[in-house]
């Protein structure tokens, strides 16, 4: 992964479900092991925090709402493989991404079938799940599950089976010649682009209202100022000693794997 990147998702990922006193993250659910929380409404949920990374509308797990979020969906998979593997056809590349995406996504979204799920402009920045996060998702096999001795991005079908189903690494995988970020992603989401929104407060199904608030893949610096100005300092209103130095700390960490996007930095907890 390309170094900006990896900065950017870790540390979005840390400032919102790690604990900053101690700088422990847990990779799984809630634990003890990470340490005292520092005081609510900080979430320190490690990440399987529902709405923050882990999100709605999987391609392979059950939406939160219905119970159970984490175990592979068999059913979702099979609906995957019938759009991406037409007959006869043993590999996937962007083109069959692009293919899913449009129909894929427009028979989840923005229609919801269940009263809590969003659209918003994704799960890190505001805790609500979200299609274009999700929209990133689906770039990132592309870019990252197709072994680097490829001459071409395709993914075959046995490769994707294991890295969706079983979590596992192909048998002699290796890793791309030269790190990758979120190449595709716009031209992914210029097939079927959705405006953020979410379901209503009146807990309807099919009741999608737009937010025009949200930041989307237009307005990125809008995304950055939103998490911090309302997703951090909303968990971390009045932090002080060391809880206040290490989210001035991650902050900055942050920030830098955005520095070269023209954002102006922003310092809400002041500087070191």
């Amino acid at each position: 992964m390309e170094h900006g990147t990896a900065v950017f998702l870790t540390h979005a990922a840390h400032l919102v479900d790690g604990n900053l006193v101690t700088d422990l993250l847990s990779i799984g659910e809630k634990t003890s092991k990470t340490g005292p929380d520092p005081p609510a409404p900080a979430i320190v949920g490690g990440l399987n925090t529902h709405a923050v990374f882990e999100g709605d509308v999987s391609m392979t797990r059950g939406d939160f709402f219905f119970g159970d979020n984490h175990s592979f969906n068999q059913t979702l998979f099979d609906q995957v493989l019938c759009i991406l593997y037409h007959p006869g056809s043993t590999v996937l590349n962007q083109p069959l991404w692009w293919r899913l995406l449009q129909i894929y996504g427009r028979g989840r979204a923005p229609i919801p079938t269940h009263p809590t799920i969003n659209c918003y402009q994704s799960p890190i920045f505001l805790h609500r799940s979200s299609l274009l996060y999700r929209i990133r998702g689906i770039g990132f096999p592309v870019n990252f599950f197709v072994d680097g001795r490829s001459t071409e991005k395709k993914l075959d079908m046995e490769a994707g089976a294991l890295f969706f189903r079983d979590g596992k690494y192909p048998t002699d995988f290796h890793r791309a010649a030269q790190p990758s970020g979120t190449e595709g992603v716009d031209m992914v989401f210029m097939v079927h682009p959705i405006a953020p929104g979410g379901g209503d407060r009146d807990n309807k199904v099919n009741n999608y209202v737009l937010d025009p608030t949200s930041a989307d893949f237009d307005t990125f610096c809008l995304l950055y100022t939103n998490f911090v100005n309302q997703t951090i300092r909303g968990l971390y209103p009045n932090p002080t000693g060391v809880l206040r130095r290490n989210l001035i700390k991650n902050l900055g960490f942050f920030y830098s794997g955005i520095a070269d996007a023209g954002c102006e930095e922003l310092f809400p907890y002041g500087k070191l």
